[in-house]
């Protein structure tokens, strides 16, 4: 396992199954040692990128429903309700560690129509001359297509793209790929992946991770696209974020997948 030491630009994308408890509020616990965490990795130099999952659930919790809506309507008015929860959250939080956040909602058609994405560019170029750490969110709220992007994963390597990230960081709720499925003892975690082969993703398919709404598949299938892009990518349990220190350290339990050479 590589030491990440000398990564600058850092993309941390953090899935709903880590931010939130199962009733959709917030993890509080966790979610402040995270953000201690990122603060004290921005405090080394480094710039913090941070995609969150977690609206929905969010906006559920605080609108007193017993779960997450299923029509759409419902589901864009409970993300509207959660963003606003979880960047107050964000911003006091980060505040305590004297850093500045900015929030970027960003759907697909932003990212492929030329203009937008020159734009949103130059706000990520911006935001880290001022030293402001971006904190990224699907716009559910008014995306017109089912959820947009799955459960992030996709939205956070493009984004590390955008912004031409060193390293893209996946926290979810398991170490990483297994051979087999996490839960069972005779699967063994894969450390290391140089190219994601159909093989790699035929074991992302069988995995039997339940995470998110999208899975290991959709995490596999963001590592190929940041990896192709010529960027590091990393999945990691997210249920302790002092591991993000034992990443930088070179003694993660994790997997890492390899970039391609540009």
């Amino acid at each position: 396992m590589p030491c990440f030491a000398d990564k600058k630009r850092i993309v941390i994308k953090v899935g709903s199954s880590t931010l939130a408890y199962s009733t959709g509020h917030l993890n509080i616990r966790k979610c402040y040692e995270l953000i201690e965490v990122m603060s004290d990795l921005k405090n080394s130099g480094k710039e913090i990128v941070f995609v969150t999952s977690g609206a929905q659930g969010v906006g559920a919790a605080r609108a007193g429903l017993p779960c997450k809506p299923t029509d759409m309507p419902g589901k864009q008015a409970c993300a509207a309700i959660g963003q606003s929860e979880l960047m107050t959250f964000y911003s006091e939080n980060f505040g305590k560690f004297n850093h500045k956040v900015a929030q970027l909602l960003l759907t697909r058609d932003v990212i492929s129509n030329k203009e937008r994405k020159f734009n949103v560019v130059n706000t990520f170029d911006k935001l880290f001359e001022m030293g402001i750490i971006p904190i990224i969110n699907a716009n559910d709220a008014v995306s017109i297509k089912q959820l947009d992007f799955d459960e992030n994963d996709t939205l956070s390597a493009i984004v590390a793209s955008l912004c031409e990230a060193d390293l893209l960081i996946m926290l979810t709720d398991v170490d990483g790929l297994y051979d087999g499925d996490p839960k069972l003892p005779e699967s063994k975690l894969i450390r290391e992946v140089d190219a994601i082969t159909p093989e790699i993703i035929s074991v992302a398919q069988g995995a039997g991770s339940a995470l998110g709404s999208g899975g290991m598949l959709t995490k596999i299938e963001a590592a190929k696209i940041a990896t192709e892009a010529g960027i590091d990518t990393v999945i990691i349990n997210g249920d302790s974020p002092l591991k993000l220190y034992e990443l930088f350290e070179g003694d993660a339990v994790c997997t890492y997948f390899r970039k391609k050479e540009q």
